[in-house]
């Protein structure tokens, strides 16, 4: 299999972004979003996925952090998407549930090239550190459809904040970790109409 590298970068009035995704990686994660909390999901993803992550992103956190989350989630769909490329011998689907202490969270993964977005988690404080705790949902939605992807996340159960929202971080990265896996037996896509 070549190799599944890609890298982005995306500059607004709101954001700078650089992003360079490696799908075969090995979990090392470079991260500085200016958001220790979002940081720290993020490295999770990177490590539980097993993806080499690079990500440095400058946005206007004077206002709030809505732009940085949302942008970035929109730059990791690209580099996800680009990395891909044709998706050939791919699983496609990936499916996780990861428990975390009190906490069990399900993610479900397919790269079919419909951007689409199921989020059923709530949380009952309004900030995690400096991340606004509503930015969550939002950060997958971009995600999701910046790299054409059914995406499913749902709390299954959970008190705590905090694993709530690393639960789901992490169960994102073991779900794609798996869809993005070779198939030996897959020669093209993994699609009756022969593309995705």
């Amino acid at each position: 299999m070549k190799k599944r590298v890609a890298s982005y970068e995306r500059k607004t009035k709101e954001t700078s972004i650089y992003a360079v995704l490696n799908l075969d990686g090995s979990g090392k994660a470079e991260i500085d979003t200016g958001i220790g909390f979002f940081d720290h999901m993020l490295e999770g993803f990177a490590r539980h996925g097993l993806f080499d992550l690079q990500l440095g992103v400058k946005g206007d956190l004077h206002i709030d952090s809505h732009h940085t989350i949302e942008d970035t989630g929109i730059v990791l769909g690209k580099v996800i998407k680009e990395a891909l490329g044709d998706k050939r011998a791919i699983k496609r689907y990936g499916s996780f549930i990861l428990p975390m202490d009190e906490t069990l969270a399900l993610c479900a993964v397919d790269l079919s090239g419909r951007p689409y977005l199921n989020y059923n988690a709530a949380f009952s404080t309004e900030k995690l550190g400096e991340m606004d705790t509503e930015m969550v949902r939002e950060f997958f939605y971009a995600v999701s459809y910046n790299a054409e992807m059914n995406l499913h996340l749902k709390l299954l159960d959970g008190v705590n904040n905090h694993h709530i929202a690393e639960a789901l971080f992490k169960a994102f990265g073991k779900a794609l970790d798996m869809a993005v896996s070779n198939e030996p037996r897959m020669t093209d896509v993994w699609s009756t109409k022969g593309c995705l």
